[in-house]
């Protein structure tokens, strides 16, 4: 089915920013910085934009290696970000996280693309990038709320395996959450991309159940890494 998605003019695009607009104002007459918010929607634009360009050369290039380039760098900046609420970020930790990110993701990426999806040729770059970025969000998400959770537990004087267990429900809420709502509260974004592109709905709830499993899988298995890596060589003094 062809996709019937219409193209938003730049002028009807702007509309889009009157609920930011009207935002920005309660923040200047509340007193709460008008700044952030200026800041994170300009930042926001500049992002997305430099994304638009990134993905239009990576796609009409379908190079294994430059995609295999932008799966890297995701990770990267994955396992960065995640660290933030720790405060420092030490080179163990950074390592921690990136390994438990990419040993969660890149097996998950891997068995979606490969075994549900059976993309010929592998490193399709419409399918890999979007799907990879996906699922180093989650991961990156699920280490963050983990590694947070797990060093206030630890702080509280939680014993080692109740300060596991409970940051490991912790990283979870967000994916068991989705999963209660999902179809309920809420159509998410992929499903309802697909749809406004014209595809059956029947199709596109199949794409979404797999996504939904990924984001959980990715999300439990990444944050149970780092909090073995943590658990196991935390209590080591830094190199």
């Amino acid at each position: 089915m062809e996709s019937t998605l219409p193209t938003i003019p730049l002028l009807r695009l702007a509309i889009a920013f009157v609920p930011v607009a009207v935002v920005l104002a309660l923040f200047l007459r509340w007193s709460l910085g008008v700044w952030t918010g200026l800041y994170a929607t300009g930042r926001m634009l500049i992002q997305l934009l430099i994304v638009g360009y990134v993905l239009t050369f990576v796609f009409a290039a379908e190079q294994p290696y430059i995609v295999l380039v932008v799966l890297v760098v995701m990770m990267a900046a994955a396992a960065w970000i995640a660290l933030r609420p720790l405060g420092a970020r030490t080179l163990r930790r950074i390592c921690w996280a990136l390994a438990a990110i990419a040993i969660g993701g890149v097996s998950t990426l891997a068995l979606v693309t490969q075994w549900v999806l059976d993309l010929t040729p592998w490193y399709q770059p419409r399918f890999l990038v979007p799907l990879g970025g996906m699922t180093f969000s989650a991961a990156m998400n699920a280490v963050s709320l983990a590694a947070e959770r797990q060093q206030a537990e630890l702080a509280a004087g939680v014993p080692t395996q109740a300060a596991r267990k409970r940051a490991l429900e912790t990283a979870l809420i967000p994916q068991v959450n989705s999963l209660f709502a999902v179809g309920l509260v809420n159509l998410p974004g992929m499903m309802t991309g697909q749809i406004l592109s014209g595809v059956e709905p029947l199709i596109a709830v199949r794409y979404q159940i797999m996504v939904m499993c990924m984001l959980f899988g990715v999300a439990g298995v990444s944050a149970a890494v780092y909090l073995l890596l943590e658990e196991r060589w935390g209590s080591r003094p830094e190199r």
